[in-house]
């Protein structure tokens, strides 16, 4: 229990260090500093590998957590791409239709992208592989997410553009062209759940 609360003093207070800064580097560059001070006074008190070894999860979790944030310039460019992909709720589905009139789910994801000077492929299946591999618990919006669909078996059949993403629980919302109610927004639950494959990053950093 004491060291616990020791660990717990030591986040606290590269917390508090680190309060305020604007740059992803410079925060977890604060924290670091802050772990080592406190390593520095509490070393003669407890166990100094166990600290160590809270300090590198730490820094590791802070540092995972930066990757995943976007430059202002690539913020601006994916909060735009989502608007267009907005402007299209409620249009209908068509299979094999690129829009603007009607889309097919890759039709849709793929008009959206080039818009904004991205060529996507028109199939869902290639689409899965463009762009960068990304982990479930990574997501964030404008990342593309596929899924199986009804006719395609173990294989892509369906893809769409993530609106929202929480990390922690793994949920997230997308825009898509879904066969019922065309374009419109859903989340990873029930019948997504069970089909989804995975995720892959277009708009890099």
């Amino acid at each position: 229990m004491k060291l616990r609360n020791t660990l717990i003093i030591i986040a606290v207070a590269a917390s508090s260090l680190c309060a305020g800064a604007k740059k992803p580097t410079s925060s977890i560059s604060a924290h670091r500093k802050a772990h080592q001070e406190q390593l520095a006074n509490a070393k003669s008190r407890i166990d100094k590998a166990v600290i160590k070894d809270f300090i590198r999860e730490d820094v590791t979790r802070r540092e995972n957590a930066a990757e995943n944030v976007f430059s202002e310039e690539n913020e601006r460019l994916v909060d735009d791409l989502l608007k267009e992909a907005r402007t299209h709720m409620g249009k209908r589905y068509r299979a094999g239709s690129k829009g603007p009139n009607a889309f097919d789910c890759s039709g849709f994801s793929s008009y959206v992208y080039r818009q904004f000077g991205y060529n996507l492929s028109p199939s869902s299946r290639a689409q899965y592989t463009q762009g960068t591999p990304v982990d479930t618990k990574s997501l964030r919006k404008g990342d593309l997410v596929f899924f199986t669909s009804r006719r395609s078996g173990k294989n892509v059949g369906h893809v769409g553009i993530v609106v929202s993403a929480d990390n922690e629980s793994g949920s997230f919302k997308f825009i898509h062209a879904a066969i019922k109610g065309g374009i419109r927004i859903d989340t990873n639950t029930g019948y997504y759940a069970s089909r989804y494959l995975g995720a892959r990053r277009i708009i890099e950093d």
